[in-house]
């Protein structure tokens, strides 16, 4: 993490020379590291953050801390004092991300400058007097091969993937917390022509796709006043106006899944947005819950996403593992219901089955590869 270093490094060596004191060049850089996670890092949490495959840090006590580097949680030996000292560590963080957090209002979800996302919560909601959980914002983004190689996706399908993308197919990426939607959105996106105008839209910018042309558009929160705010629908929107060549909404999670599906079936072909769902088959029902929130009937749900998603990518993760298991393609039935139909799957190991009749559709709609 580098915020702040050059100013905070400058700051470290003026002081140390005031003070008569001679440290070497390693001493004096390691003096500069503990300034900047003390004033403005993560403190002695910092560490964990800038580990290379760290995606969590969550702190349950000042004695009770936890990472997950993609293998599941682990316990660490980080000590971080008291509980008074863990409470002053998450209202500090949480002013870094330019949100209050005191005992009128004890809990808060932020994102720090680099891009990490903070939720801390205070007594007496924590009983232990503070809980702090951070995810690490990955920038890289990886290609359909390198996912290969880390068992995310089976060999059989990137040609496919790169084939929904090229022909500007409408993608929903589902899955759980933490089963890498990001990571997948973001290669997807790198996968476009470098002539095409994406614009993202998102609460706070994770997807930093390998491409020249990317109009990153983030959320502002309302102020004090309850004023200011301006919301993922209001993008969506926004967006609209900005000579889009793709749309893609990091993530679908209220009334903004409104603009998301009109947009889809006014001309905007190739969007993609996240959603988080158990599986392709409950996707659905997720849509209709979200898109309640924006006062659409079911019918109105159905109409709409049977003409603007064409597949749904549901990525699963299982004992710090994570994988594309499923392929769906979305329809509506006889009923006239909205329906996602499993077209293949994948257990992250062996080779993937597909079922005959829902990957035939899957290939009429987008074409053979």
């Amino acid at each position: 993490m580098a915020r702040g270093g050059v100013g905070s490094a400058a700051a470290v060596r003026e002081a140390v020379r005031d003070s008569g004191r001679v440290l070497g060049s390693s001493a004096l850089e390691a003096l500069g590291r503990a300034a900047r996670a003390e004033l403005l890092g993560a403190g002695p949490l910092q560490d964990l953050l800038e580990e290379e495959d760290v995606t969590d840090v969550l702190v349950n006590g000042p004695d009770d801390v936890w990472m997950d580097r993609g293998r599941g949680l682990e316990r660490v030996a980080v000590a971080l004092g008291t509980t008074a000292d863990v409470r002053a560590l998450a209202v500090r963080l949480a002013a870094i991300g330019g949100q209050r957090l005191d005992d009128a209002q004890p809990s808060v979800d932020a994102r720090l400058p680099d891009g990490t996302r903070l939720h801390a919560v205070l007594e007496p909601l924590a009983p232990a007097g503070a809980a702090i959980s951070l995810r690490v914002l990955r920038s890289r983004a990886f290609s359909p091969d390198e996912l290969v190689a880390s068992g995310t996706l089976p060999t059989e399908w990137t040609k496919l993937l790169g084939t929904l993308v090229e022909r500007r197919a409408n993608i929903l990426v589902s899955g759980g917390t933490g089963s890498g939607k990001t990571t997948l959105l973001t290669a997807l996106l790198s996968l476009a022509g470098p002539a095409e105008r994406i614009v993202t839209v998102e609460e706070a910018r994770e997807l930093t796709p390998h491409h020249p042309h990317v109009m990153p558009l983030v959320t502002r929160r309302a102020n004090v006043e309850g004023a200011g705010g301006v919301t993922l629908a209001d993008l969506v929107r926004d967006a609209l106006r900005m000579r889009p060549d793709r749309i893609v909404l990091g993530e679908c999670r209220g009334a903004e899944v409104r603009e998301v599906l009109m947009a889809m079936n006014t001309g905007h072909d190739g969007g993609l947005a996240t959603l988080h769902a158990n599986a392709v088959a409950v996707v659905p029902a997720r849509l209709e819950a979200l898109a309640a929130l924006a006062g659409m009937t079911r019918e109105a749900v159905a109409a709409q996403a049977a003409g603007a998603l064409d597949v749904v990518l549901h990525l699963r993760r299982e004992r710090g593992r994570r994988y594309l298991a499923e392929i769906g393609v979305v329809s509506r039935d006889g009923r006239g219901e909205l329906g996602v139909r499993r077209a293949a799957c994948w257990d992250g190991r062996g080779a993937p089955e597909v079922d005959p009749s829902a990957w035939r559709e899957l290939t009429e709609r987008i074409g053979p590869w």
